[in-house]
């Protein structure tokens, strides 16, 4: 008569196994059951545990980071926002544009010095603090409305300062108001 179930059926398997454990001594046995304890736990450690435990290590330096580009992300939006309300107002008129230009210039110092023409304002730049112009640029792209379209720059080696021109212009500059 056949078996009911196929010869590589997990009962099968299991039968045979039971039947080999049968036959060991019962020293033998326990040293087969000790040994299957160490593997399947090594197995449980190998699959369930250590995944998790490495997860649990990383997730402090992980969350900083997050963190991180999290206030990044905000401070970006809050700037995009402030620009998006920005272009909602009106373009300020060649007089304030100009007003706006002197003010940012008089922040660089006795190292600058604009002068405007038609539509366009050249700065001149003697030596000048990297931050001081990168503070100037922010005061003119805001205020007057004024964006770089031209610009010849040298870094002095020695003391790290800009020096050259920087050639802005605008629809501020272009209309006759």
């Amino acid at each position: 008569m056949a078996s009911a179930y196929p010869s590589t059926s997990p009962i099968r398997g299991l039968a045979m196994v039971s039947t080999w454990l049968a036959g060991l001594s019962a020293r033998e046995r326990r040293l087969v059951l000790v040994a299957a304890a160490v593997v399947g736990l090594g197995l449980l450690w190998w699959v369930a545990v250590a995944p998790a435990w490495q997860t649990l290590r990383a997730a402090p330096a992980r969350q900083a980071a997050l963190d991180a580009q999290l206030a990044r992300m905000q401070q970006l939006a809050q700037q995009a926002e402030a620009l998006r309300a920005q272009s909602g107002a009106a373009v300020p008129g060649r007089d304030e544009a100009l007003r706006a230009l002197e003010v940012a210039t008089a922040g660089l110092g006795g190292n600058a010095q604009i002068n405007v023409i038609g539509d366009r304002a050249t700065l001149a730049l003697r030596q000048t603090d990297p931050a001081a112009l990168a503070q100037w640029l922010q005061q003119v792209r805001s205020n007057a409305r004024l964006l770089p379209v031209e610009s010849q720059l040298t870094r002095d080696a020695a003391s790290g300062g800009w020096t050259g021109t920087l050639v802005v212009a605008g629809p501020p500059l272009a209309t006759g108001n």
